[in-house]
């Protein structure tokens, strides 16, 4: 998916007078992503602050969807698109941010915040659709990243995700280390982010146990 494709997707709204002055101040309010984006708290130190956070969190985004996920490839996504991203954004960056500057953001980014963000800019895209009342728990192990513990055994970095078939995404997600934690733990978590009520949540067996339905907000295994 090409970045420009996006910008028809919603992420980018471009304004035939002025390309910001439709967007609403309140993410309570809006459905645009930078909206979202610019009600994100600002968790870098104040000293040296040459781009908005949102800016660089809208690029990143872009490059990502560009197949350009790299640190290095969101530099280079941002000097290609530099002037059309002016453009559209009404800002009027001159020199784009560094790989080493999106280094540092990432760094000291407020993860839980930035996805608890992302999951609410994906609630307000269902417009007109049928409401969400099904979420399909899945976890899977990302490719390459297993590797030999000291003793021997096996570790990997797992990630469980809440998938709605409403709207086709998924709509939450939680990425562990076999080693430090557990599927049981990562989708307790992500429940605890999400409106049960009136939801239907399908998960592997592994989930049908006592000690997690008494601690989470679930009344009883429903598959």
């Amino acid at each position: 998916m090409h970045w420009f494709d996006a910008v028809s997707c919603g992420l980018v709204r471009k304004n035939s007078s002025s390309p910001l002055a439709s967007h609403l101040k309140t993410p309570a309010t809006a459905t645009d992503l930078i909206s979202f984006l610019k009600a994100l708290p600002d968790c870098r130190m104040r000293r040296g602050i040459r781009f908005p956070q949102w800016r660089m969190l809208l690029v990143a985004i872009l490059a990502i969807l560009s197949n350009q996920g790299s640190l290095l490839g969101m530099e280079r996504f941002a000097k290609r698109h530099r002037k059309t991203l002016n453009e559209l954004l009404g800002t009027h960056v001159a020199k784009p941010p560094s790989d080493s500057t999106f280094r540092l953001l990432v760094a000291q980014l407020d993860v839980e915040g930035f996805e608890k963000l992302l999951q609410d800019w994906m609630s307000t895209q269902i417009g007109d659709a049928e409401p969400v009342d099904t979420l399909v728990c899945d976890g899977k192990t990302l490719r390459g990243s297993i590797d030999e513990t000291a003793s021997g055994a096996a570790r990997f970095i797992a990630q469980v995700s809440l998938y709605s078939n409403n709207l086709g995404v998924a709509i939450a997600q939680s990425t562990y280390a076999t080693d430090a934690g557990g599927e049981i733990a990562a989708l307790r978590k992500l429940l605890d982010r999400v409106e049960l009520e009136g939801l239907l949540v399908q998960a592997d067996a592994l989930h049908t146990n006592r000690p997690f339905f008494s601690t989470s907000r679930s009344v009883k295994p429903t598959s």
